[in-house]
């Protein structure tokens, strides 16, 4: 049970909250011991006939008291038990989600959004349950049983241990059960995962959806594993619908037994009618114990169940992180060198780089080029180690990026991802993303990125809503919106992936413009389909299949390299046809 060890931080910092909330659930139990005592009393004096109204209001009033006092502690125990299981779900959720956002590149590669969404609620909300009222449960089940077993013996043994004959058949099909419950609550919770990655796939991919007429097809996946998803907790219900009923019935038979050999004992007038109402309502105490093993049970196995889970994404460990010795830097002068560099994925055969060279001084410009699929976006995602060469090493300032601190070697770099990326809010949210900059300073930025105009046509401006993804927003101007949020960083590195691919010739040209200006303080690495928005870099490299084929200032590769040149020239004349 080391998934366990999970949760015990928190009851040790909340131990005097769980002891006050222990003290106050274990006064309830004992106060409504206290009920059926006085109603012995009161059955008593009346079969005796020496009772007036008085003496039976005061009765009536001792009840009346300890029900406010029940009521207080009650308020107590759920003050504080269920208040401690609000703390560790909290908790438990904070800490998946950020040791989520430690893991590396690629397992998101392999992980299922639903998936994970599952764990960071469904999951945790069954561990808060086991935790807070597993508790409530096993506290009520230890400590009312055996007060009202005791109780029961100070009224009459002999029918006590006749009462308790069912508790051994109890505890039996407890373990029995429990055994099943694990197991099965695992597959269900792995086919609530399935069934919410569908539902988030197909919402996000909706209008695809509907532009292919796809309606029925997708309506038929997910009745799949919705029936997938039923099936398994039907399996697990003809578990726990056996368990409930065959906890009753053996409460029921307790209190059948009680009936038949207690009112015998009543009518011989071994125990007074008091007793007997009195061992009664005992049993009935009793019954709720006897249901909380089977519900605790059921908690429990839920919550350990969704905790393993749990702890499965805990216990894996990032695979890109700061090794022992890892340096601190402040800031780096942003010379970046590529000494035979080799990188796999772990998905191909094939290497995605091969042996790459490169040597870039601070505050110049790198431009890469090459057909799709040539490696442009891996190399660029090896500098901020998204992911770690296999083979060589990348220096920055000439130390190796493995022996620098990441968050110290991201906060060196700005990085425009290929894929414009927009979050769920303004504009103006999404450009300057928790930074802090003036008004002047975000309307400077996005006038250098042909988007100040864009942004004052909306009727709201910088306050627009963009929604999910962008969706209300063209491809270029979440991609001018992008490259301002990049922009906007006042980092030594400058990481652009094709950053005017989705934008027109004139704009595209404004925006290099304003890139070229910024080379004396950054160094900028380019990465563009468009061969002329690298044309002006201090070095340009061709890549095909991973490899370096051609390298140098642009009139060098128009001589040397054919790929180059074709491209530029073919480019070229689409510009000016587009122009005209």
């Amino acid at each position: 049970m080391k998934s366990i060890n999970l949760i015990k931080p928190y009851f040790v910092e909340s131990r005097l909250v769980l002891f006050l909330g222990l003290m106050c659930l274990i006064a309830v139990d004992f106060l409504q011991l206290f009920i059926p005592r006085i109603i012995k009393w009161v059955i008593d004096d009346l079969t005796a006939l020496r009772i007036d109204l008085i003496r039976l209001l005061f009765y009536a009033l001792y009840i009346v008291g300890l029900a406010i006092m029940i009521g207080v502690f009650r308020y107590g125990w759920r003050r504080c038990l269920i208040g401690t299981s609000r703390r560790v779900e909290e908790g438990l959720r904070n800490s998946l989600v950020a040791h989520i956002q430690t893991l590396s590149a690629s397992y998101f590669d392999k992980a299922k959004t639903g998936d994970l969404m599952a764990h960071a609620t469904n999951d945790i909300q069954h561990v808060r349950m086991a935790v807070g009222m597993g508790i409530v449960a096993f506290t009520d089940a230890v400590v009312l049983g055996a007060a009202a077993i005791g109780f029961m013996i100070y009224i009459n043994l002999q029918l006590t241990i006749i009462a308790l004959i069912p508790m051994p058949m109890i505890i039996f099909f407890a373990r029995f059960f429990s055994k099943k419950m694990h197991g099965l609550y695992q597959q269900v919770q792995g086919a609530f995962s399935d069934l919410t990655e569908n539902v988030r796939e197909g919402f996000a991919g909706i209008r695809i959806i509907k532009a292919y007429n796809r309606q029925k097809e997708t309506n038929e996946k997910f009745e799949n594993i919705s029936k997938h998803y039923i099936g398994k907790n039907l399996k697990l219900v003809r578990i726990t619908g056996s368990f409930f009923p065959i906890m009753i019935l053996f409460s029921n038979l307790s209190l059948a037994i009680v009936l038949f050999l207690g009112g015998r004992k009543t009518i011989l007038a071994t125990i007074t009618a008091g007793d007997f109402v009195a061992f009664i309502s005992y049993i009935g105490l009793m019954t709720w114990p006897m249901m909380a093993m089977g519900w605790v049970t059921s908690l429990i196995q839920r919550g350990v169940a969704s905790l393993d889970r749990i702890n499965k994404i805990l216990q894996t460990p990032p695979m890109i992180s700061d090794i022992p010795g890892a340096k601190s830097i402040q800031r780096v002068k942003g010379s970046i060198i590529f000494e035979g560099v080799t990188f796999f994925y772990q998905s191909k055969a094939l290497p995605a780089l091969s042996d790459v060279h490169i040597e870039l001084e601070p505050g110049k410009i790198l431009g890469i080029v090459g057909p799709p699929g040539s490696g442009k976006t891996t190399l660029l995602n090896l500098i901020p180690r998204l992911f770690d060469v296999s083979q060589g090493r990348i220096l920055i300032d000439g130390t190796d990026i493995r022996k620098l601190k990441v968050n110290d070697l991201r906060a060196q770099i700005a990085f425009m991802p290929q894929e414009p990326f927009l979050f769920d809010g303004t504009i103006c949210k999404n450009i300057i993303f928790n930074n802090k900059i003036t008004h002047p300073e975000l309307i400077r930025i996005t006038k250098k990125v042909a988007l100040y105009d864009t942004i004052q046509s909306f009727s709201k401006g910088f306050e627009t809503i963009v929604g999910e993804k962008g969706i209300i927003l063209s491809g270029g101007q979440k991609q001018r919106i992008v490259l301002a949020r990049a922009l906007l960083q006042k980092v030594p590195i400058l990481i652009l992936d094709d950053p005017i691919s989705q934008v027109d010739a004139e704009t595209g040209s404004e925006i290099i413009k304003h890139l070229r200006h910024r080379a004396r303080h950054q160094t900028i690495i380019i990465v563009s389909h468009r061969l002329s928005a690298v044309r002006f870099a201090d070095q340009i490299i061709v890549l095909d299949s991973g490899r370096i084929l051609g390298s140098g200032i642009h009139a060098q590769l128009m001589e040397s390299n054919q790929y180059y040149a074709k491209t530029f020239r073919l480019q070229e004349i689409e510009e000016e046809l587009n122009a005209s």
